[in-house]
Protein backbone atom coordinates (compact mmCIF):
# COMPACT_ATOMS: atom_id res chain seq x y z
CA UNK A 1 0.00 0.00 0.00
CA UNK A 2 1.31 3.58 -0.88
CA UNK A 3 -0.02 7.08 -0.71
CA UNK A 4 -0.36 8.76 -4.37
CA UNK A 5 1.57 11.67 -5.27
CA UNK A 6 -0.27 14.59 -7.41
CA UNK A 7 1.28 12.81 -10.29
CA UNK A 8 0.00 9.49 -9.72
CA UNK A 9 -3.55 11.30 -8.51
CA UNK A 10 -3.51 12.64 -12.05
CA UNK A 11 -2.86 9.68 -14.07
CA UNK A 12 -5.42 8.10 -11.93
CA UNK A 13 -7.61 10.62 -12.94
CA UNK A 14 -6.59 9.91 -16.75
CA UNK A 15 -7.33 6.26 -15.95
CA UNK A 16 -10.74 6.61 -14.47
CA UNK A 17 -9.69 4.86 -10.99
CA UNK A 18 -10.40 8.14 -9.10
CA UNK A 19 -13.34 10.32 -10.08
CA UNK A 20 -13.40 13.79 -8.73
CA UNK A 21 -17.13 16.19 -9.58
CA UNK A 22 -15.80 18.71 -9.61
CA UNK A 23 -12.92 18.57 -9.95
CA UNK A 24 -10.35 21.72 -10.73
CA UNK A 25 -6.08 21.10 -10.83
CA UNK A 26 -5.81 23.97 -8.49
CA UNK A 27 -7.23 21.95 -5.57
CA UNK A 28 -4.36 19.84 -5.70
CA UNK A 29 -0.94 19.49 -2.89
CA UNK A 30 1.95 17.52 -3.70
CA UNK A 31 -0.21 14.15 -2.38
CA UNK A 32 -3.55 15.04 -1.47
CA UNK A 33 -6.80 16.91 -3.19
CA UNK A 34 -8.39 19.98 -1.19
CA UNK A 35 -11.76 19.64 -0.59
CA UNK A 36 -14.52 22.32 -0.26
CA UNK A 37 -17.23 22.46 2.15
CA UNK A 38 -21.00 22.58 0.85
CA UNK A 39 -23.98 24.55 2.13
CA UNK A 40 -25.15 21.37 3.81
CA UNK A 41 -25.25 21.16 7.73
CA UNK A 42 -26.79 18.74 10.31
CA UNK A 43 -26.91 20.54 13.43
CA UNK A 44 -27.30 18.86 16.93
CA UNK A 45 -30.47 19.11 18.67
CA UNK A 46 -30.29 20.28 22.45
CA UNK A 47 -31.92 17.43 24.31
CA UNK A 48 -31.64 17.17 27.76
CA UNK A 49 -31.95 13.22 27.84
CA UNK A 50 -29.08 10.44 28.04
CA UNK A 51 -28.15 9.43 24.64
CA UNK A 52 -27.22 6.01 24.63
CA UNK A 53 -24.47 4.85 21.86
CA UNK A 54 -25.55 1.52 21.05
CA UNK A 55 -25.53 -0.23 17.55
CA UNK A 56 -29.04 1.16 16.42
CA UNK A 57 -28.06 4.65 17.11
CA UNK A 58 -28.84 7.19 14.24
CA UNK A 59 -27.65 10.44 13.61
CA UNK A 60 -30.99 11.57 11.79
CA UNK A 61 -32.27 11.21 15.39
CA UNK A 62 -30.71 13.79 16.96
CA UNK A 63 -30.03 16.64 13.84
CA UNK A 64 -31.86 19.07 11.85
CA UNK A 65 -30.96 19.99 8.74
CA UNK A 66 -29.97 23.92 7.50
CA UNK A 67 -29.07 25.51 4.50
CA UNK A 68 -26.08 28.11 4.55
CA UNK A 69 -26.51 30.01 1.31
CA UNK A 70 -23.17 30.88 -0.56
CA UNK A 71 -21.56 34.42 0.67
CA UNK A 72 -23.08 33.00 4.25
CA UNK A 73 -21.50 31.48 7.24
CA UNK A 74 -22.25 29.53 10.33
CA UNK A 75 -21.35 30.02 13.48
CA UNK A 76 -19.64 26.92 15.46
CA UNK A 77 -19.34 27.52 18.88
CA UNK A 78 -16.50 26.20 21.31
CA UNK A 79 -17.36 22.83 21.80
CA UNK A 80 -20.02 22.35 19.58
CA UNK A 81 -19.99 19.50 16.70
CA UNK A 82 -21.90 19.40 13.05
CA UNK A 83 -21.74 17.57 10.31
CA UNK A 84 -20.79 19.06 7.45
CA UNK A 85 -20.69 17.35 3.45
CA UNK A 86 -18.21 18.14 1.08
CA UNK A 87 -18.90 19.83 -2.56
CA UNK A 88 -16.48 17.10 -4.00
CA UNK A 89 -18.16 13.78 -4.71
CA UNK A 90 -14.87 11.20 -4.93
CA UNK A 91 -15.54 7.92 -6.84
CA UNK A 92 -12.60 5.07 -5.94
CA UNK A 93 -12.22 2.05 -7.85
CA UNK A 94 -11.91 -0.91 -5.70
CA UNK A 95 -8.16 -1.02 -5.37
CA UNK A 96 -7.79 2.45 -4.16
CA UNK A 97 -9.09 3.63 -0.89
CA UNK A 98 -8.20 6.91 1.23
CA UNK A 99 -7.70 9.16 4.34
CA UNK A 100 -10.35 12.38 5.02
CA UNK A 101 -7.73 14.82 7.01
CA UNK A 102 -8.33 18.65 7.95
CA UNK A 103 -5.99 21.05 7.17
CA UNK A 104 -3.37 22.77 9.12
CA UNK A 105 -4.07 26.52 8.59
CA UNK A 106 -7.94 25.42 10.53
CA UNK A 107 -6.59 22.80 13.15
CA UNK A 108 -4.37 25.99 14.42
CA UNK A 109 -7.52 27.56 15.20
CA UNK A 110 -8.88 24.79 17.00
CA UNK A 111 -10.94 23.74 14.17
CA UNK A 112 -11.20 19.45 14.18
CA UNK A 113 -12.64 18.45 10.46
CA UNK A 114 -13.08 15.06 11.43
CA UNK A 115 -13.10 13.51 14.64
CA UNK A 116 -12.58 9.87 13.77
CA UNK A 117 -13.93 8.43 10.77
CA UNK A 118 -11.29 10.00 9.12
CA UNK A 119 -10.81 6.07 6.84
CA UNK A 120 -12.34 6.01 3.44
CA UNK A 121 -13.32 2.65 2.12
CA UNK A 122 -12.21 1.41 -1.38
CA UNK A 123 -15.00 1.88 -4.16
CA UNK A 124 -17.15 4.67 -2.39
CA UNK A 125 -18.57 6.97 -4.90
CA UNK A 126 -20.21 9.84 -2.04
CA UNK A 127 -20.09 13.47 -1.01
CA UNK A 128 -17.64 12.87 1.86
CA UNK A 129 -19.02 13.68 5.77
CA UNK A 130 -17.28 16.19 7.78
CA UNK A 131 -17.60 15.83 12.02
CA UNK A 132 -17.07 19.51 12.54
CA UNK A 133 -16.01 20.37 16.36
CA UNK A 134 -14.43 23.92 17.38
CA UNK A 135 -12.40 23.07 20.06
CA UNK A 136 -10.72 26.79 20.33
CA UNK A 137 -12.34 28.66 23.23
CA UNK A 138 -13.85 31.77 20.43
CA UNK A 139 -16.65 31.07 18.12
CA UNK A 140 -16.00 30.35 14.43
CA UNK A 141 -17.79 31.08 11.21
CA UNK A 142 -17.59 28.41 8.48
CA UNK A 143 -18.35 29.57 5.25
CA UNK A 144 -19.09 26.72 2.24
CA UNK A 145 -16.83 27.11 -0.76
CA UNK A 146 -13.98 27.18 1.80
CA UNK A 147 -11.15 24.65 0.88
CA UNK A 148 -11.62 23.07 4.49
CA UNK A 149 -10.13 18.92 4.43
CA UNK A 150 -8.15 17.21 2.04
CA UNK A 151 -8.82 13.71 0.48
CA UNK A 152 -5.06 11.60 0.41
CA UNK A 153 -5.45 8.53 -1.76
CA UNK A 154 -4.11 4.81 -1.28
CA UNK A 155 -3.40 1.92 -3.17
CA UNK A 156 -4.50 -0.82 -2.45
CA UNK A 157 -2.90 -4.29 -2.41
CA UNK A 158 -6.21 -6.14 -3.80
CA UNK A 159 -9.73 -5.20 -4.34
CA UNK A 160 -12.91 -4.06 -2.26
CA UNK A 161 -15.42 -2.58 -2.22
CA UNK A 162 -17.76 -0.71 0.68
CA UNK A 163 -21.19 -1.07 0.31
CA UNK A 164 -22.60 -0.10 4.19
CA UNK A 165 -24.94 2.09 5.25
CA UNK A 166 -22.97 5.23 4.05
CA UNK A 167 -22.54 4.03 0.80
CA UNK A 168 -24.25 6.48 -1.51
CA UNK A 169 -24.16 10.01 0.87
CA UNK A 170 -24.76 12.87 -0.43
CA UNK A 171 -26.55 16.04 0.69
CA UNK A 172 -29.95 14.29 1.20
CA UNK A 173 -28.71 11.32 3.35
CA UNK A 174 -25.32 12.41 5.16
Amino acid sequence: MSILTKNEILEEIKQGGIKIEPFSEEHMGPGSVDLRLGNEFLVFKKVRDIVDITEDISHEDYTEKIFVKTGDRIILMPGDTILGITVEKITLSENISGWLEGRSRFARMGLLVHISASFIQPGISNKQCLEITNFSSMPLALHPGTKICQFIFQKLRGKAKYSGRFADQDEKNF
